[in-house]
């Protein structure tokens, strides 16, 4: 129990810590029973937090700004990511936060699917302004999607523009959020747009034929120019895949991952099997002669 105090603790300070997958579910279970003495905030509920917490300094914290974060909220105030094996025992990893946090994964990973498909959706069109002027009207779009019902591809004219799991994770993410959520997100999206934008453009002579576009306005020159180099920095890996590609990540990742070989061309890898097997004929020879002799 003193371990899960001691967890309990940390993510009330800290908002989010990593741990194992079972250890995150019931930390989670303790951390929304303490949540909810907060928004009840009277001395009984504060004796009961401060027996709970091994920092008395964050009851403030609980009784103050969680509540008051989590006042229209009915429950749910926390989450769990899963987060693959850890090295050496294999134990299932898993990241516990608070709903809503400032470093908030869910609200990050949504405003990237939504850059990368308003971005690929202007790609697939064609537009010529995508790349010198980016995709317009974001915080529009974005506030469409949240009161739209009928969610759908916007290619398919199907209610919202985004995708059906996209959208919903929009609504979950805006839910319970102030106002200035719907900004934050927006400026996210942008931020991940001109970045998706500056990676395949990292490239130094496409870099120069882009700085030499006259109609490219100026403030996007300047976030296009920091996203180079940022975008610049980052290798593609196996399965990266850009927007409006018409390959799947499968097999991209299978083609970066498989070893080709070029038979008979002196390439490294051509030939291997051959030549091994040349060399253990060439031992069993020297075995025979030795043994003749």
């Amino acid at each position: 129990m003193l371990m899960l105090r001691n967890m309990v603790t940390s993510l009330i300070e800290h908002e989010q810590i990593k741990t194992t997958l079972p250890k995150a579910k019931e930390a989670a279970r303790l951390a929304e029973k303490l949540i909810t003495l907060g928004k009840k905030g009277d001395l009984p509920a504060a004796r009961k937090a401060q027996g709970f917490l091994l920092r008395h300094t964050l009851i403030p914290k609980v009784f103050g700004p969680l509540a008051h974060r989590y006042a229209n909220r009915p429950g749910g105030y926390t989450r769990i990511h899963k987060f693959g094996n850890r090295k050496g025992d294999n134990a299932p990893h898993a990241i516990l936060e608070l709903v809503d946090n400032p470093r908030d994964l869910k609200f990050e990973m949504t405003a990237r699917a939504i850059g990368w498909e308003l971005l690929g959706n202007g790609l697939s069109r064609g537009s010529e302004h995508v790349i010198s002027r980016g995709v317009g009207g974001v915080e529009r779009v974005i506030k469409y999607e949240k009161d739209a019902t009928k969610p759908g591809a916007l290619h398919e004219g199907l209610g919202g523009r985004l995708r059906r799991i996209t959208q919903g994770n929009l609504k979950k993410v805006l839910q319970y959020r102030p106002t200035a959520g719907l900004n934050d997100l927006s400026a996210r999206v942008d931020e991940h747009i001109q970045r998706l934008i500056a990676e395949p453009l990292s490239h130094p002579k496409v870099r120069e034929e882009v700085g030499t576009i006259t109609n490219l306005a100026e403030e996007h020159r300047a976030k296009l120019a920091s996203a180079f180099e940022e975008g610049s920095q980052r290798k593609l890996h196996a399965g990266d895949r850009l927007p409006a590609s018409d390959k799947s990540a499968s097999s991209l990742a299978y083609g970066s991952l498989n070893r080709r070989r070029n038979h008979g061309l002196g390439l490294p890898g051509a030939g291997w099997f051959e030549r091994e097997r040349e060399k253990l004929r060439d031992r069993e020879r020297e075995r025979r002669r030795s043994r003749a002799s």
